[in-house]
């Protein structure tokens, strides 16, 4: 089993720090509660074996490329508020739920919570053993309505909080699908102008002979280039592309992307914004439920799935912590816009923050939208200035010896 080191506080202000062997993270965190004990920081330490152990050697692990789809989350959060709310036993519902669900990773991660739930784990420990289809914040929110004892009330919220970022990620998809679409049309184009058609028009520009234009000429070195050295054009592309993808996976990496990418032209604005979205409703979410603020400030750095701005959530946590107000520390790490923090200072002094963040989600929901909307009008232009100069590059590096040639006949 893994070992996790723990640093934190004590209800009152203490340092607290240790190891704890947990399953996870959400578990470690559930231990520390029960020890009264606020985490302010969780790292692993040392490694072990899952409660399944270790594939067998020459056996190919096929759970490794299953996954969970959005929908299929919603619609199980959905039914599980259903049936509990119905009365039915949580282990029941699983049993249940496991043999009707068509996805086999859900069917055998249900079957597994219900196991553990036999054995004497509470839910929220139980589902932490499988992360694939509950996430830190879901594990939070199941802990929060079994001690509030209103399951149903945290499967729902958590089935409206997904379906808010299942309406975001679908926007986002929409509004980058068609230059994508360009984009990958063009290089195929590129591709077979290059490889086929350019290598055809070199032997009859050879046969004709004489001065070439300098267009033509560049056409010829790029095709040319392109056959003798493809392998290697190509090598250079995948081995780019891995590293780029390993780097990015890294820590540092991930910080460096997560912060650049908000500096895309055209498209960086819109990331912003729904990075800022879904900190703002996934707090709200969890403290309408009532987590504790540096809690929920903690699970929430990590909902975000940003490593800036959750190096900026824990800023806030740090801030708080500290004796700092939520929306001084707010303001500190300079992420939201001058309308936004009114609106947090008002929820401070009214002691509806969660309503307040619930608002501000709803506002950059918004700007999301409007955005977005405008982003196939902005992109438009560029592409048929790309494709116009595609064109003329080709009409003059192709046809310009042909028209100089039938004019030469001509005479």
């Amino acid at each position: 089993m893994p070992i996790y080191a723990y640093s934190g506080r004590h209800v009152d202000g203490s340092k607290a720090s240790g190891t704890i062997d947990a399953v996870g993270r959400s578990e470690v965190v559930a231990q520390l509660e029960r020890q009264a004990i606020i985490p302010v920081s969780i790292n692993a330490v040392k490694g072990g074996k899952t409660d399944k152990g270790a594939a067998k050697k020459g056996q190919i692990n096929f759970e490794i490329f299953e996954t969970a789809t959005l929908d299929e989350i919603i619609m199980l959060s959905r039914q599980l508020a259903s049936l509990t709310r119905a009365g039915v036993p949580i282990v029941a519902s699983l049993r249940g739920l496991s043999d009707t669900v068509k996805n086999p990773l859900i069917a055998k991660n249900l079957a597994g919570v219900a196991d553990n739930l036999e054995k004497g784990q509470e839910l929220s420990i139980a589902i932490a053993h499988y992360p694939k289809v509950f996430s830190d914040l879901y594990v939070s929110m199941i802990r929060i309505g079994e001690s509030t004892g209103r399951l149903d009330d945290s499967f729902s919220q958590m089935a409206s909080y997904l379906d808010l970022e299942r309406k975001t990620i679908r926007n986002l998809k929409q509004a980058t699908r068609y230059p994508t679409f360009v984009f990958a049309a063009i290089g195929v184009f590129i591709t077979i102008i290059n490889l086929f058609v350019i290598p055809s028009f070199k032997n009859v520009f050879d046969s004709i002979g004489g001065q070439l234009p300098w267009q033509t000429i560049a056409l010829i070195n790029v095709s040319d280039f392109t056959l003798a050295y493809w392998p290697h054009v190509l090598g250079v592309g995948i081995a780019a592309s891995v590293l780029f993808y390993r780097w990015k996976k890294s820590p540092d990496g991930r910080l460096f992307w997560d912060r650049i990418k908000f500096k895309i032209p055209l498209v960086g604005g819109i990331f912003y914004r729904a990075a800022l979205a879904r900190f703002s409703r996934t707090f709200s979410v969890v403290l309408a439920a009532g987590m504790p603020i540096e809690q929920g400030l903690a699970v929430v750095a990590k909902a975000v799935d940003n490593e800036f701005v959750g190096a900026k959530v824990d800023q806030m946590r740090v801030g708080i912590e500290r004796g700092e107000g939520f929306t001084s520390a707010a303001k500190r790490t300079a992420m939201f816009s001058p309308l936004v923090m009114q609106m947090l200072a008002v929820g401070e002094e009214t002691g509806r923050v969660d309503e307040m963040l619930a608002e501000v989600a709803d506002f950059y929901e918004e700007e999301v939208e409007h955005k977005l909307l405008g982003l196939s009008s902005a992109i438009e232009p560029i592409l048929i200035t790309i494709i116009g100069a595609l064109v003329l590059v080709l009409a003059l590096g192709v046809f310009l010896p042909l028209w100089e040639l039938s004019s030469a006949i001509n005479r």
